[in-house]
């Protein structure tokens, strides 16, 4: 049997592959979408179950952390289950999952349910990859990995101005009971549309003759390694990083550190691994996803300080910072089916990759050099332009980082790929949180060296604001006293603007740096008859 799919012309599906993108895709669409959804209603979710707004956060990292958990391990419960079977499962319980979330009368039901949720999803990304693989034909893998590329990238961009209308409009149990209709309409779908390839069936069938040999220690170690990880990032600010006094961060960097090492070392010298690290053998895989990491990791971090930006700064409530965010979702689309019809035409991919790159960095650098006057249409078109970039690069990246897979290695790698998207995210929204809350007692520092009695400047506003108060209070000590507080109202703008500035100047150096990977890939066309995993 050969393993280029160019050349596995009956693994192909029966039905028009139009109708399988959609039908795995839209569960994909609403899994990613859980990932953000949230983020916006945390407040709301603390109110209406009667508990702290600290610990609401760990509806968000317990979903993560089970999300993450699974994905590397889903090529191997695909090959031992099935992957039609497993795609089914995964749809089934995510959608009960999430009417339990939305059900949950205290914090502790959803956590619980997220956990759940989180598991089920995780077999949604990579399950709908390897579909979409196995579905088209090489020259047309850059418009499948479109469509998934639209899902992927479009999800978290909606899910804070849905998740916010959802909350202001009817409640924030509504983010959750959203997947359940969707979800059943996909499963009905998918159950009639979706079929294993004849490769995966023999692999299965192979499978079965030998004794169940799981591996329960890498299961272990896995765990360990991405709760720690996800605690870390999420708790990590909260905790003061190193120098947190009880130790939490230093234990969990030793349990990932440690774990992480085991982890690898088991699984190359096992003959049957939970977690297969065998595709990053392959130079463009390698690069892809460290490529994509850091990708996903600058778009939730500008996703997650511009509403925050917007709401603080601007006083704008959770469902107008999403529609400022919103054009970006629609030149997404437009420019991943641009990038779509070039790949198609046999354009190499690492010329869209590093185009891309520039385009986004560019966008992100414009964004920082914003000012606190700027109009909602300056924080609109800086996105669109960092989104267009990104738009550029998801698509062939994915076809890149695949292209000299082997077809049995295919499952583990979109399974790493998709963990390296996620945890990018993860990264990317700690380490925001982490330089913009750092930035910003820099900035205080720094303007409390001019502001004082002896400045120029201080002293013309002052002066002016004492008049301007007394005429409204008739009091020179109230008058003082409110003039002195405006001064410092107008330091912290100031200063919490320019730390939300060096968070987009930080992605934009980082993007930008990333060019240097474009160097390190081998060429990668769409190329029809072109086999793929040779």
């Amino acid at each position: 049997m050969s393993s280029g799919v160019g050349s596995a012309t009956t693994n192909r599906p029966a039905v028009n592959p139009w109708l399988v993108a959609v039908a795995v895709v839209i569960p994909t669409f609403m899994e990613i979408l859980d990932t953000t959804i949230a983020n916006v209603a945390l407040r709301y979710i603390a109110g209406g179950l009667s508990a702290a707004n600290i610990d609401s956060e760990w509806v968000i990292t317990s979903y993560l952390a089970a999300n993450a958990t699974i994905l590397p391990i889903s090529g191997w419960i695909s090959a031992h289950i099935g992957r039609k079977n497993y795609f089914l499962l995964s749809i089934l319980v995510f959608s009960i999952s999430s009417a339990l979330c939305g059900l949950a009368t205290n914090l502790g039901q959803l956590i619980l349910f997220r956990v759940v949720q989180g598991l089920a999803g995780g077999g949604l990304q990579p399950s709908s990859q390897s579909i979409l693989l196995d579905s088209f034909p090489p020259e047309k893998q850059g418009a499948a990995q479109t469509l998934f590329g639209i899902a992927a990238l479009v999800g978290p961009i909606v899910g804070p101005t849905l998740g916010g209308y959802l909350t202001d409009n009817y409640s924030w149990r509504w983010i959750f009971y959203i997947n359940a209709p969707v979800g059943v309409a996909a499963l009905v779908a998918c159950y009639f549309l979706l079929d294993d390839p004849p490769y995966l069936r023999a692999e299965r069938e192979q499978l079965k003759k030998k004794p169940l040999n799981f591996d329960f220690i890498g299961l272990g170690l896995l765990v360990v390694v991405m709760s720690a990880w996800e605690i870390m990032l999420s708790k990590g600010q909260e905790w003061n990083w190193w120098e947190d006094p009880f130790g939490r961060v230093q234990t969990l960097q030793i349990l990932f550190g440690v774990c992480l090492l085991a982890l690898v070392v088991r699984e190359l010298r096992s003959a049957n691994p939970v977690v297969n690290f065998r595709p990053l053998t392959d130079r463009n895989f390698v690069v892809c996803c460290l490529t994509i990491f850091c990708l996903y990791g600058t778009l939730y971090a500008s996703s997650t300080i511009l509403p925050a930006l917007l709401q603080t700064l601007f006083r704008y409530d959770a469902f107008h910072s999403g529609l400022v965010m919103s054009p970006s979702g629609v030149f997404a689309i437009l420019t991943m089916i641009v990038v779509s019809l070039l790949m198609t035409r046999g354009l190499d991919t690492r010329w869209l990759i590093g185009v891309g790159l520039v385009v986004s960095a560019a966008g992100q650098y414009w964004m920082s050099v914003a000012t606190l006057d700027i109009s909602p249409w300056f924080v609109a078109l800086p996105r669109v332009v960092m989104i267009i970039g990104l738009s550029m690069t998801f698509s062939p990246l994915q076809v890149t980082a695949f292209k000299y897979i082997p077809q049995h290695l295919r499952g583990a790698a979109v399974g790493l790929f998709s963990l390296l998207r996620n945890e990018g995210g993860s990264a990317g929204t700690s380490i925001a949180q982490t330089v913009q809350e750092r930035r910003l007692q820099f900035h205080l520092s720094r303007l409390d060296d001019h502001l004082t009695a002896y400045d120029k400047p201080v002293r013309t506003f002052l002066s002016q604001m004492e008049a301007y108060f007394f005429q409204m209070t008739g009091d020179p000590a109230l008058a003082h006293q409110r003039a002195v507080k405006a001064l410092d109202t107008l330091r912290q703008q100031q200063a919490g603007s320019l730390a939300y500035f060096d968070v987009f100047f930080l992605s934009a150096v980082i993007t930008a740096a990333l060019v240097v990977f474009v160097f390190l890939l081998k060429p990668s066309k769409a190329e029809a008859g072109a086999p793929v995993g040779e």
